[in-house]
């Protein structure tokens, strides 16, 4: 079982703690570093997070640094650990960009880049962002697709429903060909689709070893429609805080997960070391 890292960075966070938990992480042997993805908050909001009793996201969050930043200072101050977006929010970013951000970060970590994506679920982030809330989905699945012309293709070309690109270049390429692996967040019927059909892994968020089992039941009749197998994916999981011991990661190994992915948070390095070292005895 491989171990991974997800650690929120914000406005009150020292630039030298950003560099050094991704250090400590390295040092201490987690086999990644992720970073998710939020472009702003509301004090107020309609929306429902689905990880959460009450529909609301725990804490008062007010902002969080961009992940592809945050990652390549990370990949600055590391030279094996994996990285992550956990997750992006696709379809609120304009895909050429978004490509050139994934390949940049990918050429400049030598390789060590991991696409965690996802469709969002805060309506009011994409109402203040000019993006419509409808047909996400599908644009996330056209925003991958101009990603991967331009990630593959020395002239790319694409035309689809949201997007068109003629005729065009873009370089550096990413170190990993044909290009970073893409990993599909959320548990719906509908995520689970895009994983099979789409992804190259899933990243389950908020999962019990009893709700992970039942998820790989879809997740399996989903594959074999699009004539593919859980041995052609990656499979992570974030467990529920409440199972995040070793007994439940026998289980989750026991079902096919790959990779435990914990939150690991601190105001300090001291701190943030105590915490690492804290959720890695934990785990074993």
């Amino acid at each position: 079982m491989k171990f991974g890292m997800q650690t929120p960075f914000n406005e009150r966070t020292p630039p030298e703690l950003i560099g050094g938990a991704g250090q400590i992480a390295e040092e201490l042997g987690f086999d990644s570093f992720w970073v998710p993805e939020h472009v702003m908050f509301f004090p107020e909001y309609a929306s429902r997070y689905p990880y959460s009793e009450d529909g609301k996201i725990p804490g008062t969050p007010t902002s969080l640094i961009d992940p592809f930043m945050a990652l390549t200072w990370v990949a600055a101050h590391t030279s094996k650990i994996r990285l992550g977006t956990g997750i992006c929010l696709v379809p609120q970013r304009q895909p050429v960009y978004c490509a050139k951000q994934v390949a940049d970060l990918d050429y400049l970590s030598g390789g060590r880049f991991e696409f965690g994506v996802g469709i969002g679920w805060l309506k009011e982030e994409f109402e203040s962002l000019g993006v419509p809330w409808p047909r996400r989905a599908a644009r996330t699945e056209e925003c991958l697709a101009v990603m991967q012309t331009l990630w593959q293709d020395d002239l790319a070309n694409f035309s689809g429903e949201f997007y068109t690109v003629e005729n065009a270049q873009q370089g550096p390429k990413p170190v990993q060909q044909p290009h970073p692996p893409i990993l599909f967040g959320g548990e719906s019927k509908a995520a689970l689709r895009r994983v099979a059909t789409v992804g190259q892994g899933w990243y389950g968020f908020n999962l019990t070893p009893e709700s992970f089992a039942a998820h790989l039941v879809t997740l399996d009749g989903l594959l074999e429609q699009a004539g593919r197998s859980r041995a052609d994916l990656a499979i992570y999981v974030s467990p529920n805080r409440d199972h995040l011991n070793a007994e439940s990661v026998r289980a989750f190994g026991e079902l096919g997960c790959q990779q435990i992915i914990t939150g690991v948070a601190a105001a300090s390095l001291d701190r943030f070391r105590e915490r690492a070292e804290a959720t890695l005895a934990r785990l074993m």
